[in-house]
């Protein structure tokens, strides 16, 4: 895990009795990898590793369940769809379901702006947990998005805020990365549909207080 992450992360992990080895924070998510991959190839029998960057069961439960629901919830009336890259299965199991039922439907891929590799740029380091780690997730098909949308930190952090002191919703950064964005991203005239896939409990150390 990368050293900079939540401490309340950490304290997940060593709830379930896990042991954490900790990499470089400028390395981000790449750099554990690459540790994960060292450790568990020495002994691949004594490791499960769900390895949900490349693993197409990521995206497949996305595409039956997430998106179906979606579908089902809209009436089937979705204009743009919004959502943050972490692992990439969120984007391409709704992404995919939504282009088969309406070609037209926009979708919007979502990173930090200190950290978009949709773009080409270096990784970098930012507070958005859950999004931007340096890389593109080898499950997401980049043909499929449309449009790469950047937040910075500040303003996933004030809508997060937001969403916690007006809808009542305790969630993450990345959240309010996605709400941000789709707030943004259209005119008004359109259906923007996005999720909202964790929750404050996990950053109450971090800067989202």
């Amino acid at each position: 895990m990368p050293e900079n992450m939540s401490e309340e992360r950490k304290k997940i992990i060593q709830a379930f009795g896990g042991e954490i080895i900790f990499t470089s924070a400028k390395g981000s998510l790449p750099g554990s990898i690459k540790k994960m991959r060292e450790i568990t190839e020495v002994e691949p029998e004594k490791y499960f590793v769900a390895d949900q960057f490349v693993n197409p069961h990521n995206p497949e439960i996305h595409y039956q369940q997430t998106a179906t629901e979606i579908w089902k919830e809209m009436k089937g009336k979705v204009d743009v769809f919004v959502a943050g890259v972490g692992s990439g299965g969120t984007l391409q199991g709704i992404g995919k379901f939504l282009k088969e039922k309406n070609p037209k439907v926009k979708i919007v891929a979502v990173e930090p702006k200190n950290s978009s590799a949709l773009l080409g740029h270096e990784p970098g380091l930012h507070k958005i947990q859950g999004i931007g780690d340096g890389f593109i997730p080898d499950v997401l098909d980049v043909k499929m998005v449309d449009m790469v949308f950047t937040v910075t930190d500040e303003e996933a952090i004030e809508t997060t805020r937001q969403l916690s002191k007006e809808e009542g919703l305790l969630v993450g950064t990345s959240s309010g990365a996605n709400v941000f964005a789709a707030l943004h991203v259209d005119n008004g005239r359109n259906r923007v549909v996005t999720v909202l896939p964790d929750r404050a409990e996990r950053y109450f150390s971090t800067a989202l207080l």
